[in-house]
């Protein structure tokens, strides 16, 4: 299995020999570290080059819009471990009274500023959609969509988003396994099979029934064995999926040959 979206470049993860052996040990085989803020992307770097089954992506966080430096994304994009642009996108949920416009222009600006990086790099995306799905959308149509692929993260179960079906495809996460994830649990049998991914979002979101712990991608499999009891299949079958989507989007096998 593939975590497709865990943040190995945490401060909390202090052992990630430990870390990744232990995921190892339950079958998560591959790791990608999503880009966030600037300043964890040189350490992204470094861990993706100290493991050979670890992988990074360029990219500015939309909360971290203000600190967006495309000369440091380039700097990075053409490396050898480097497969995605992200996680970028909207997030309005904590915009503040007082300038939400203004906050929402920036993060708009350069969400589309980091679409244009992944259509000149031919990268996935890795889209970061929080009570935004709308002004999403829109940016999106503004671009050829032929040119534009990715993955929705932590997918918010906005019927609205499974119109890019055709060329995205979908985070799966913790969050499915919550109790309160109804709406998530009803609309997963509607995405396309050849559309899911695996993922942790660790240190947060981590699954049941280990919520209030710190995530790790040890627990990709908690998520698998729940998506499978949904789609009536097996963990087995959930697992040769999603690895194969996984390796189609992000092109792992291309990166090891770089």
């Amino acid at each position: 299995m593939i975590d497709t979206h865990c943040h190995l470049d945490d401060a909390g993860y202090t052992n990630l020999d430990a870390i990744l052996h232990a995921a190892q040990q339950q079958g998560v085989s591959h790791f990608i570290i999503p880009a966030a803020d600037p300043k964890d992307l040189a350490k992204a770097h470094a861990i993706s080059h100290q493991f050979d089954c670890v992988y990074f992506a360029v990219g500015v966080h939309p909360n971290c819009a203000k600190d967006y430096d495309e000369q440091l994304l380039r700097s990075y994009i053409t490396d050898s471990r480097c497969v995605a642009v992200g996680e970028c996108g909207l997030d309005y949920y904590r915009l503040s009274s007082h300038d939400a416009e203004t906050t929402k222009q920036l993060q708009k600006e350069i969400f589309a500023a980091q679409i244009r990086l992944a259509i000149e790099f031919e990268l996935p995306l890795i889209l970061h959609i929080r009570e935004a799905s709308a002004d999403v959308l829109q940016i999106l149509r503004t671009f050829d969509h032929k040119r534009l692929r990715g993955v929705l993260h932590c997918f918010n179960a906005d019927s609205i988003l499974l119109e890019l079906s055709e060329t995205f495809y979908y985070g799966i996460g913790g969050v499915l396994t919550f109790k309160n994830a109804r709406r998530l649990v009803q609309i997963l049998p509607q995405i396309p099979r050849e559309r899911l991914l695996l993922e942790t979002d660790a240190p947060y979101l981590t699954p049941e029934p280990h919520r209030g712990t710190r995530n790790t991608p040890v627990y990709i499999p908690l998520i698998a064995q729940k998506m499978a009891e949904i789609l009536q299949t097996t963990t087995e079958n959930i697992s040769t999926l999603t690895d194969k989507n996984a390796d189609i989007l992000f092109g792992l096998k291309m990166a090891c040959l770089r």
